[in-house]
């Protein structure tokens, strides 16, 4: 047993880091839906992580070295991680259901950040506490009963790989399939088979004499070294992370890549430093291990320029290799160097006090200090690159003072190469082929910049790649508010969560008698709004106030209601997003309703797969049983739909929509979208509930504790590269229209309204076949090829319905533009449009007009 005892030991260590780095990552998703944002929740639970760490591996060192069974007190440690870990699977969503009121509907930055250090340092104190004194239980225990004073290394690098395992196998396999408290559970268990292994093999050694040590004490230049890899390894490993979010799809596989690329290099440097002391070259090599960090994290800022090649490179493989790849790029170069530097910090302690718990408590001070500096000081002062290439030469500090003189001129190598990063200033964002960059604006966060293309279109962007919109969807984004304004009978109230580039809530702002408000989560998003004002335009309005708060706490924390409330397109792969799509949030949103209120949440169908859509409309439909569904427009490369729900959303009034769009104050805001007819609203009804609940068929919830459309981020992603109409069509060809499931009053005596909602059921018709239309036209066609290719089609959509303007108005478009050029084939045009649509007068009277 004896001989066997250091591969148990490593196996425990191995079994430690796949239960903590699991419990890590999915703590982290579940502080996401507490704090209100995913990042936050990164930088939070990771100091709290490392805060339980130092705690534990300082204040359990003492009692570890002096217990004669180590590996009692380990198995002690273990049950404690576990039973907490049980406990948390009740006790975080319950301080998610209070802290939203107790913090407000918008918290001063200084108290929603130390809300978000301390909450989960506090929660999870009694779990990461006993995590940090786990390694030093099961190294007293390698030095005692398997007489390995040098185990510090191996034990530290199989603790470190298994932290890869669980971070990589939590969020890929356990929580997809068991949602977040089945995968503590699951973690749990872990927790319990390495207790009985602690115990059998403690029982069957017995105790061991505690050895004595002379020193005890650490010299103060280690302690600095020890704090200083903390903070500088952890702060890289939080700018890194913002940087490769500028290149990575940001989904909630992407950290989880992130962190098992840092582990593994990590993992690697600490096994070949338990290499080298095998060996005997660790005493020479100890010296350059400072310039080797630095060298590799300035390696890996130089390769940042090239990680578009890369990702272009692998852009018609697997989205996952793109991230694995990227991730190593950046991370392992430098944490291969940071895990043997740590090993050869611990094993000098080991030698000085007899055990490593001070060890990993001074590293894990450090390391608590690593995000709020990160986030908090370095990004916004001085930017991801920069703030990189400090930290990289902070490690040159590390250098021992008995340095030999040979180390010197290799440590000046990595001071050459950040003079000329810094004067090479790489790009933290990408930029398009043919775009310029106008504007950037790096917080704590997140990065948000506005490119321009080159024929002057604007886009908001964020985090590299992530448009949020832009001046070309301005009417899009225009109907967004409006259709829902006008079809509630009276809105006083309107609010919207998300802004983007504000175009919504300025389409908001032009329609009379509404107060409208927005809630933006990023700071440096509102900062870019003035980028997409039209200045030329006197409606558009910027005066509407904007919260900066997250929309999920914010409709939880407000005690107002409003008779409208908006939801943005929220990319349902961006990591966080996902939550905005919940059960829990839907119906936090159905609180805030006005009575007769009424909620719309669009969806980006150019961004969502088809398992995707069906849950969140089974989901939405959970909440809001008597919703319905509706477009925004027609157009197929960006098609948006709308899940409507609330008391205001049972059906429409006719003759009360044709006396608003009557009133010339709402009429003139709604020109400009194009919001001119009954028709042109009616016409983009979809569906009630009984239909979308055909569609979306049966199947699991989108829940906070199980979010099934952030799990399905990877086919999200994937989704980009396919048509989008062809998830459009497939909304269409299942959900029918109907006009008992949309007016108040469906049969009517009066002929010649009975006629005005038989054109309406040909009106619907008529836009499907135009989309079914569109949908078959090849990609590659544009202006007057696109229509010549399209005319026969648009025709018989005509005779469908001589009130679908998308048709009509293209083809007298074309048939004016052919009159200038070829008059006979311009006049045919016009006899077969004014044949198709004998009821509207404008081919008829432009035939009139040339007959003259």
């Amino acid at each position: 047993m004896t001989q066997r005892m250091p591969m148990l030991l490593r196996a425990l260590a191995f079994a430690s880091g796949i239960a903590g780095l699991g419990y890590e990552l999915v703590w982290t998703r579940m502080f996401a839906t507490v704090l209100g944002q995913e990042m936050l929740a990164v930088l939070g639970v990771v100091a709290a992580f490392f805060g339980g760490l130092a705690a534990g591996g300082v204040l359990l060192d003492g009692a570890i070295r002096r217990s004669r069974r180590p590996l009692f007190i380990y198995a002690a440690l273990e049950a404690v991680i576990g039973l907490w870990a049980v406990a948390s699977v009740w006790l975080v969503p319950a301080i998610g259901r209070e802290l939203p009121a107790l913090l407000g509907p918008a918290p001063a930055a200084a108290i929603l950040w130390g809300v978000a250090f301390l909450v989960p340092l506090l929660v999870l104190l009694p779990a990461t506490m006993a995590m940090g004194g786990t390694l030093t239980a099961l190294e007293v225990a390698a030095s005692r009963h398997a007489r390995d004073t040098r185990a510090v290394a191996g034990l530290y690098g199989s603790n470190t790989a298994g932290a890869v395992l669980g971070a990589v196998g939590s969020i890929f396999a356990v929580a997809p399939l068991l949602g977040y408290s089945g995968t503590l559970l699951a973690m749990a268990g872990v927790n319990a088979l390495c207790l009985v292994a602690a115990l059998g093999a403690g029982r069957y050694l017995g105790p061991a004499m505690v050895q004595a040590f002379g020193a005890m004490w650490i010299p103060r230049r280690l302690q600095a070294a020890l704090l200083a890899t903390g903070l500088c390894g952890v702060a890289i490993e939080a700018v890194m992370v913002r940087v490769a979010s500028q290149f990575l799809q940001d989904t909630v596989f992407t950290f989880a890549c992130l962190l098992a690329a840092y582990l593994l290099g990590t993992a690697a440097g600490g096994s070949a430093w338990a290499a080298a002391q095998r060996r005997g070259v660790a005493v020479a090599l100890r010296a350059v291990l400072p310039v080797a960090v630095a060298v590799g994290c300035l390696g890996s800022i130089a390769a940042i320029p090239l990680l578009p090649r890369i990702t272009g490179g692998l852009a018609g493989r697997s989205g996952l290799l793109t991230e694995i790849v990227v991730a190593l790029v950046l991370f392992f170069p430098p944490t291969l160097a940071m895990g043997a530097l740590f090993a050869a910090l611990a094993q000098e302690v080991r030698d000085c006090r007899g055990s490593i718990g001070h060890a990993l408590g001074l590293n894990a001070i450090g390391a608590a200090l690593g995000p709020p500096v990160a986030a908090l000081v370095l990004i916004p002062a001085l930017g991801s690159v920069p703030a990189l290439v400090l930290l990289a030469l902070a490690y040159l500090l590390l250098l021992p003072g008995d340095t030999n003189r040979r180390v010197w001129p290799a440590a000046s190598l990595p001071v050459i190469g950040a003079l000329g990063l810094l004067l090479a200033r790489p790009a933290a964002v990408q930029l398009p082929e043919g775009t310029r960059l106008l504007a950037l604006r790096e917080g704590p966060t997140t990065t948000a910049s506005v490119v321009e293309g080159g024929d002057g279109t604007r886009y908001l962007e964020v985090n590299g790649h992530f448009r949020m919109g832009g001046t070309s969807s301005r009417m899009s984004d225009w109907r967004q508010a409006q259709v829902p304004l006008v079809l509630h009978p009276a809105p006083r109230r309107a609010l919207f969560l998300g802004v983007g580039t504000g175009a919504t809530l300025a389409g908001a702002a032009r329609f009379p008698g509404v107060g409208a408000e927005g809630v933006e989560l990023a700071p440096e998003v509102r900062d870019l709004l003035a980028y997409f004002v039209d200045r030329t335009d006197p409606g558009e309005r910027t005066g509407a106030p904007i919260t900066l708060a997250d929309a999920r706490r914010f409709v939880r924390a407000s005690p107002q209601r409003w008779d409208v409330i908006v939801a943005d397109l929220f990319h349902p792969a961006l990591d966080g997003s996902g939550a905005l799509y919940t059960r829990e949030h839907f119906a936090a949103v159905r609180a805030r309703l006005a009575e007769g209120g009424v909620f719309w949440q669009w969806l980006p169908l150019h961004q969502l797969d088809l398992p995707s859509l069906r849950t969140i409309i089974r989901t939405f439909l959970a909440v809001y049983p008597q919703g319905g569904a509706w477009l925004a427009h027609y157009g197929l490369p960006t098609p948006l739909l709308a899940l409507v729900g609330g008391a205001g959303a049972q059906r429409v009034d006719p003759v009360r929509l044709a006396d608003r769009l009557g009133d010339p104050a709402i009429a003139q805001a709604l020109r400009p979208a194009g919001l001119e007819r009954a028709f042109d609203v009616l016409g983009l009804y979809v569906g009630d509930a009984d239909a979308l609940a055909g569609f979306a068929d049966s199947g699991p919830l989108n829940t906070d504790d199980h979010p099934v459309v952030t799990f399905d981020a990877l086919r999200n992603v994937r989704v980009l590269a396919a048509p989008s109409a062809e998830r459009l069509l497939s909304v269409l060809q299942e959900v029918r229209p109907s006009l008992r499931s949309v007016l108040t009053d469906p049969v009517t005596a009066d002929p010649a309204e009975a006629a005005r909602r038989q054109r309406l059921v040909a009106y619907w018709r008529a836009r499907d076949r135009f989309l079914v239309l569109g949908g078959g036209l090849g990609p590659g066609l544009q202006g007057r090829a696109l229509l010549e290719a399209a005319a026969p089609g648009l025709l018989d959509i005509v005779r469908i319905s001589p009130d679908f303007d998308p048709a009509y108005r293209p083809l007298l478009a074309m048939s004016r533009e052919l009159l200038d050029h070829d008059r006979g084939a311009g006049t045919r045009l016009l006899v077969e449009l004014a044949t198709a649509g004998p009821g509207r007068p404008e081919a008829r009277l432009l035939l009139e007009d040339l007959s003259r």
